[in-house]
């Protein structure tokens, strides 16, 4: 095993694609793309043309790292169950990464961060305490100016250097990390009666 990785990582947590390539302990490259839809469309040719762009084959990968959220629902998914699928073909270890350690990593700050939410709320982070949903405002009010986000294609950065820290070590597959219920709600219409 190569004592330095190369990794893939990725993240459509939010209105982006974004990916970073990480080999020889450090960063070759990274990538995003602004986009309210269409990440699970873009994802994989992304990064097939990050991987050419380098000439690195997707057999060269020693591991993948991919942001969980918290953030938009369909994304997280997106890009976990393409990391989910891209380890089990490539029998390559998949590390998740949550949105508030990239932050941390990419701001190098152990203080507050917040991810956006819907509604000016933010998902709020404070070192030894879960995160927690609430308005901007009060995050604010009682933390201080929240620091700004950081750009995309340095949260996917962040991503590659944190999963490079735990490879090879750890091997728990990603899941999505979800702080709120589905905005989604139940049909209302009554499910249809089964005849014998």
């Amino acid at each position: 095993m190569p004592s330095d990785p190369t990794i893939l990582a990725f993240d459509t947590s939010a209105a982006h694609c974004a990916a970073a390539l990480l080999s020889g302990g450090r960063i070759l490259g990274s990538c995003a793309e602004t986009m309210t839809r269409g990440q699970a469309e873009r994802l994989m040719p992304l990064l097939a043309e990050l991987l050419v762009g380098y000439g690195i084959d997707w057999n060269d990968l020693d591991a993948l790292g991919v942001g969980i959220g918290p953030g938009n629902f369909t994304g997280i998914r997106i890009s976990v169950a393409a990391a989910r699928g891209l380890a089990l073909g490539l029998a390559i270890p998949a590390y998740g990464v949550d949105g508030f350690a990239a932050r941390r990593h990419a701001l190098s700050t152990q203080g507050p961060v917040a991810v956006a939410a819907p509604r000016d709320q933010v998902y709020l982070s404070r070192p030894d305490t879960a995160p927690v949903l609430t308005s901007r405002a009060d995050a604010e009010a009682e933390n201080g100016p929240l620091p700004a986000d950081p750009e995309p294609d340095a949260l996917a950065r962040a991503i590659a250097e944190i999963a490079a820290a735990r490879w090879p070590s750890e091997t728990v597959a990603p899941a999505p990390l979800y702080l709120r219920a589905a905005d989604a709600a139940p049909a209302s219409d009554p499910p249809p009666v089964l005849l014998d």
